[in-house]
């Protein structure tokens, strides 16, 4: 663990005094006679502390601190301050400083905070470690799979998850995006800090600047109170953003200036202030054409693409389905008070066979139904969706086997619709009228 030390004081007797002081207690330490010479030593080695004044000629502490908590995560900050400016150490803690102290610094004090700091490090560390060893026997932090398509994400999410770069998330709906940005975070510095996942698609779009900046009492009708917005209220984690292309314009340019500037302006505020976030985002959406079209911003994509991890289609690892199987019998199971429930070679031989539209959240919802049905503890063909087993029963004649092809495919799409007919016509290729008469020819207008 890093226990390197570097003070930031301009009085050079009080930062002598505090080197000779922690060296003698065997700690490494360095000084800096302002907040730019720290920032420069801060940023070309590795600390495990930074103590700063908060008065200093230029760079004073506090901007200091937004420096190292938006370029060195993994940096802790004790301030030290003049009993006048309590208040400004407290506006530092919420922004991430770790402790503070009031001068003249009493060297007992100073020497049981930074060892419960480097304590409460170590600890830290090893809970992060305990996580991944737990994460990694159960599946790459529940991600399950072996496939060499899933495999190279694990290997994306490794070289990725230490830096802070902005990740985009694509691929198909129920892939698992948000797994994969819930494994960026836990590999992170920050996996001891806040996940907050928002959807866009759920947020009205008339409310999504005050849920991501937050706003002031009075801004708008309704706002009674300040509230901080998700992008602030992470305090220093990170934040999935889900769905990102559903993400109003008039919101966009907002977003663009949080990631870059890490400041956001709450609305009624007349001033921005300091939100520390690692951004993640995902959508099922073709961006690039989104952009040709006017409906994202092309910076901003360009800045939440830094760097972008492709959830592959459960039907381009189909090698992965069996463990899948036994990952979700073993939950459904226990969830439903079945126990330990098992699946026939037929049924498995099915579910290999299948396209998956909704990939793995479909699979899951598929066990899950099947742990529901069986009264066995051991899933059969029959405890399947009649439209997923499409190639079993068919009848023999060309015409009724077409037919009833076209009945299962129609009833699957009406699933993975969610039941919504001008979507699933629109899916088929057919207008909702064509729509309505094969429903009522294959008795499916429950489906």
């Amino acid at each position: 663990m890093n226990e390197r030390i570097l003070i930031a004081e301009d009085e050079e007797i009080v930062r002598t005094n505090i080197q000779e002081y922690l060296g003698s207690e065997g700690y490494d330490v360095d000084t800096a006679p302002d907040g730019r010479a720290a920032l420069d030593r801060v940023l070309g080695e590795d600390y495990g502390l930074v103590i700063t004044d908060i008065q200093m000629p230029g760079m004073d502490g506090i901007e200091l601190l937004g420096h190292i908590v938006a370029e060195r995560p993994d940096t802790s900050v004790l301030i030290i301050t003049a009993y006048a400016s309590v208040e400004t150490a407290l506006a530092a803690l919420r922004q991430g400083a770790y402790d503070y102290l009031l001068k003249p610094v009493a060297f007992e004090d100073l020497i049981k905070r930074i060892q419960n700091l480097f304590a409460y490090r170590e600890l830290r560390h090893e809970v992060t470690r305990l996580r991944r060893t737990i994460s990694d026997r159960l599946g790459f932090e529940g991600i399950v799979g072996e496939s060499p398509a899933i495999r190279a994400v694990f290997d994306l999410i490794d070289r990725v998850a230490p830096s802070d770069a902005t990740v985009l998330i694509t691929g198909e709906s129920g892939t698992g995006k948000e797994l994969a940005a819930r494994a960026i975070h836990t590999r992170s510095n920050r996996a001891s800090k806040e996940f907050l996942s928002v959807n866009m698609a759920a947020l009205p779009h008339e409310t999504t600047e005050a849920q991501l900046f937050g706003h002031e009492k009075g801004a708008f009708t309704g706002a009674d109170r300040h509230r901080d917005g998700v992008l602030r209220s992470v305090g220093g984690g990170t934040i999935f953003l889900d769905e990102v292309g559903e993400l109003p314009l008039h919101a966009q340019s907002k977003l663009l200036r949080a990631v870059e500037m890490k400041e956001i302006l709450p609305l009624g505020a007349e001033r921005p202030t300091r939100a520390e976030f690692r951004l993640l985002t995902a959508t099922n959406r073709n961006l690039e054409t989104a952009v040709e079209e006017k409906s994202f911003r092309e910076d901003l994509y360009f800045r939440i693409n830094v760097f972008q991890i492709v959830m592959p289609p459960l039907r381009e690892r189909r090698d992965d389905i069996p463990a899948l199987v036994e990952h979700f019998l073993s939950l459904h199971g226990r969830a439903q008070g079945s126990g330990q429930v098992s699946i026939s070679n037929d049924a498995m031989r099915a579910l290999l066979s299948y396209a998956w539209p909704g990939n793995v959240r479909e699979l899951s919802n598929v066990i899950e139904r099947a742990c529901i049905l069986t009264s066995s503890g051991r899933i059969e063909e029959r405890d399947l969706p009649s439209e997923l087993v499409a190639t079993s029963g068919l009848p023999t004649g060309l015409k009724d086997a077409v037919e009833e092809f076209e009945r299962r495919h129609i009833a699957w799409i009406l699933r993975v619709s969610d039941g919504n007919r001008e979507r699933a016509a629109e899916m088929l290729g057919v207008d909702p009228a064509t729509l309505y008469r094969r429903l009522a020819k294959y008795k499916l207008q429950d489906a």
